[in-house]
């Protein structure tokens, strides 16, 4: 609706996890490093935690697009399934052929096609998102497949993103040889202030911003304040700060503004 007011391409403020927006503060920077590294030197199990909305499924996405050919890649994004079901969904998302209804023939597949990879010089990457979600059998049933491996190295690099409860579940003692072989960890923090500024001015650009609207200090103070620099946040208070603004006729968008799209998101006015 505000897109043609504005002059943008698109909605600069989806809250889809499109890597085109990908913004990278030093702390989203220090996570995609801190996978990148795990992956690139096979140390098995890599952790990347984080509150709800401050980027970790956008980071993965990003993981996915600057892997290189030599990498098979296996994305997970609803791990609430069983174990038989995780296997199955392994191998399709490797592109493997399914054998029969047997669990065991299913692992072998995988093992297979794991050593096959070991011989044409590729690496396999197991994404799990929301891995938090996991339960206590599928979190033994993904220790498990880390024990595929050759004498030199592992077979399979597997990466868990969750939310902060991910790392409560891998304190437990019963996941205690689980977290032993977690060598990687990263928390994701939210933005700051003037991250959040950098943030905002990026997105409109992608969308083709050509230098309106703008944000007046006070509005960026308010749209971090109320967000608490998580991006999902910043991105419903902007998309409805620029929705009202529209409404308005104003391309200079105040705390005024930011503060009428906050109402709105909170139902207070009708």
């Amino acid at each position: 609706m505000y897109e043609q007011f504005y002059g943008f391409y698109e909605s600069p403020f989806n809250i889809t996890p499109d890597p085109r927006f990908l913004f990278l503060s030093s702390k989203h920077r220090e996570a995609l490093d801190h996978l990148l590294f795990g992956i690139q030197q096979r140390k098995g199990f890599i952790q990347i935690t984080g509150e709800v909305g401050t980027g970790k499924t956008t980071i993965c996405r990003a993981l996915l697009e600057e892997l290189g050919p030599t990498y098979k890649t296996a994305l997970i994004l609803n791990p609430c399934m069983t174990g038989p079901q995780m296997l199955r969904t392994i191998l399709t998302e490797l592109k493997q052929k399914i054998p029969r209804n047997d669990r065991v023939a299913w692992l072998e597949a995988l093992n297979r096609f794991l050593l096959d990879q070991v011989h044409e010089g590729n690496d396999v990457v197991l994404v799990i998102d929301e891995a938090q979600d996991l339960s206590p059998d599928l979190m033994e049933q993904v220790r498990l497949l880390s024990n595929l491996e050759t004498d030199q190295q592992k077979l399979l690099q597997i990466v868990l993103i969750g939310q902060p409860e991910l790392r409560e579940m891998l304190d437990a003692r019963a996941l205690r040889q689980l977290r032993q072989r977690i060598t990687i960890r990263y928390h994701l923090e939210p933005l700051s202030l003037d991250e959040t500024s950098e943030y905002i001015h990026h997105r409109l650009e992608v969308a083709g911003s050509n230098g309106k609207p703008t944000f007046s200090g006070w509005a960026m103070r308010r749209i971090h304040g109320y967000s608490k620099g998580v991006p999902r946040l910043v991105n419903a208070i902007c998309d409805k700060t620029l929705l009202c603004g529209y409404v308005l006729g104003a391309e200079n968008l105040t705390g005024r503004h930011v503060g009428r799209a906050i109402r709105e998101l909170e139902g207070r006015i009708s």
